[in-house]
């Protein structure tokens, strides 16, 4: 792989996350591992936890909600609505966990492919939060490793589907 390194841009004082990433393989097939139900539950997350998928629905207007379970048996549940869904160039959507204890913290989430020479896509996320105060608790809750952990169980998928 040319490029492995997951870029994190948290500036202070700003609302937002960006994630920036490389991965080798086409635009088509990485948009593809985000909309596709069989796919998707294959990377991401921490690698020690399982997810289910509850509702799935990669269309504009559609809905998504997993769970995720630790090997103690704790689950943290996700759900969100998709906006926007244009193949292959971006998917744009809501995200909240459900584990907060209040509600109004809806994260604003736009992902963009970006087809690179020699095959490459580059994948830019913008995560827009409600408040600073949001964006840094999301921060300071380990999501760097679990982002890392499913970039790279991504980079093993895309290898195995291009063989």
């Amino acid at each position: 792989m040319k490029n492995k390194l997951t870029k994190i841009t948290a500036e202070p004082g700003k609302q937002e996350i960006i994630i920036e990433r490389e991965f080798d393989a086409p635009r088509e097939l990485v948009f593809k591992t985000f909309t596709d139900p069989e796919l998707y539950s294959q990377w991401l997350g921490p690698r020690e936890l399982t997810m289910v998928l509850e509702t799935f629905e990669p269309v504009n207007g559609g809905s998504w909600r997993y769970i995720q379970k630790d090997p103690d048996g704790n689950e943290y549940a996700f759900h969100g609505v998709n906006h926007e869904v244009l193949s292959p160039e971006r998917i744009i959507g809501t995200f909240e966990f459900e584990g907060l204890p209040e509600k109004g913290h809806v994260i604003l989430e736009t992902a963009r492919f970006e087809e690179l020479s020699g095959n490459r896509t580059k994948l830019t996320s913008q995560s827009v939060f409600q408040s600073v105060e949001d964006r840094d608790g999301m921060l300071q809750s380990g999501m760097e490793e679990g982002v890392n952990d499913s970039y790279d169980r991504l980079d093993r998928l895309l290898e195995k589907m291009q063989k």
